[in-house]
């Protein structure tokens, strides 16, 4: 098939899942739909593992938005189609630069789409498509256009056609057709600007042979005062980050217990500063470690107090995860506080693979690039495991369990909701989830999300 018919096909489907639809189950069938035409147009010398991975993470996606139906796997399924897409035609672009090329796409829609020999064929139609065309096609146009004209002109006349109305919301079709086609001709015809394929380079992962020459920095600083000074700011940096530990652990762990309120705003407070350190401890290191250091005979003194600080960094970011996870232990689970492990996961790879840079000589570059693919990962964990369920199921253990807090706020956990309703004879909490099950419940197969269907009435 040819692109257009991608294109047509992907049209027509979007219209027959979501016309007089919720968002459901359809659009994890579109997810899957599209996943697998990726696959049949795109060229073996593109089939790589990251496209086969990426193929497999597609179709979970799809399968848990069709379960889920929440932001998450939304998320989840957006993001995986589209890195799909992007692998499909660019095996070597750097997956940064999917944000661009798709932002200037739906800019340039409009434009694209009367370049009619980028995406429609050129060579002439085959004689069925020429006789349909030439004999119902243009034809059907100009008795609408010519029906609208004379039905204005006379009353009598449109007065022959309407007993005959048609069962379909125009206007909800006209915007489903518009918006299909605009998802499709911008996911099958997109096109790589050449501006954005120079800047490919700025994010390889390994350094140009100009990076390697050993010069200063700044005019005002030779290579010698600069190297210094880099000794010097870590050297006092480890002095003082040691210092932080020591204090932050010590107030964790030794101080009198304190009340939840305190516990609370203290845990947020530690927990924001570690983060904010552990961000800015990385740009320091991207700041000295940007060109010719990773080069430099002499700089051995600074790389080993930079891994140091690396280190040291790393054992604050564990001191804060115990410090999240007492709170947990004192106040139970809830969204935040889970999302708490996301952060503080994602800064201790943040801090690995800048050891693995300074280890390895990589540029700048290669830390963006090797995060951008941890938050998708991390997406992807959100989308896929039911957090809701994990709160829930782990806080009905607690004496001060919170019923209200748990059906008003907490996502997916009605399974638990209604054994915790059966184990304490809770007639009016069954009745309650049950209600606010039915709310996610549809009456269209294409529109269901599987999980309400699974709850036991």
């Amino acid at each position: 098939m040819k692109t257009h018919h991608y294109i047509f096909l992907s049209t027509i489907a979007f219209i027959v899942l979501f016309y007089n639809e919720n968002v459901g189950l359809n659009l994890g069938i579109l997810g899957v739909l599209y996943s697998i035409l990726t696959l049949i147009k795109t060229p073996d010398r593109n089939r790589s593992k990251t496209f086969f991975l990426l193929f497999a993470t597609s179709i979970l996606s799809s399968i848990a938005f069709a379960w889920f139906g929440d932001f998450s796997s939304f998320l989840a399924l957006v993001v995986s189609i589209l890195l799909l897409s992007f692998r499909s035609k660019n095996r070597r672009l750097k997956i940064l630069l999917l944000i661009p090329v798709f932002i200037v796409n739906g800019f340039t829609f409009i434009c694209r789409i009367f370049s009619f020999d980028d995406w429609l064929p050129k060579r002439n139609m085959s004689g069925v498509w020429q006789k349909m065309l030439a004999f119902v096609g243009i034809p059907l146009i100009l008795i609408s256009v010519f029906f609208g004209v004379y039905s204005m002109g006379s009353d009598h006349f449109a007065g022959f056609f309407t007993d005959f109305q048609l069962d379909i919301n125009v206007w909800q079709l006209f915007c489903i057709s518009v918006l299909g086609f605009f998802i499709a001709f911008n996911y099958w015809n997109y096109y790589v600007e050449k501006m954005i394929y120079k800047q490919n380079h700025i994010l390889s992962n390994d350094f140009q042979d100009k990076h390697k020459i050993q010069k200063p920095t700044y005019s005002f600083l030779d290579l010698n005062t600069e190297r210094m000074s880099g000794v010097i700011s870590f050297f006092s940096l480890n002095i003082l980050l040691l210092f932080f530990i020591i204090t932050f652990n010590y107030e964790q762990f030794y101080e009198t217990m304190k009340t939840p309120r305190q516990l609370s705003e203290e845990t947020h407070e530690r927990v924001g500063a570690v983060i904010v350190s552990i961000v800015m401890a990385i740009l320091v290191i991207m700041f000295y470690f940007k060109s010719n250091f990773n080069f430099d005979p002499k700089a051995g003194l600074l790389k080993n107090l930079v891994k140091i600080w690396i280190v040291l960094n790393a054992v604050l970011v564990i001191s804060a995860i115990l410090k999240n996870t007492e709170y947990i232990v004192n106040l139970g689970f809830t969204y935040k506080r889970l999302g708490v492990y996301a952060f503080l996961i994602l800064s201790l790879i943040g801090l690995t693979l800048t050891f693995v840079k300074i280890q390895t000589q990589k540029t700048n570059a290669f830390l963006f690039n090797s995060m951008s693919w941890c938050f998708y990962g991390m997406v992807l964990v959100c989308s896929f495991i039911n957090w809701g369920g994990i709160i829930t199921s782990q806080n009905m253990k607690r004496p001060d369990f919170v019923v209200d807090y748990h059906v008003n706020s907490i996502n997916f956990n009605e399974k638990y909701l209604l054994k915790y309703a059966e184990k304490k004879k809770d007639i009016d909490l069954k009745k309650q989830v049950l209600e606010k099950s039915k709310l996610g419940i549809s009456p269209t197969f294409l529109s269901k999300v599987f999980y309400y269907e699974t709850i036991q009435k």
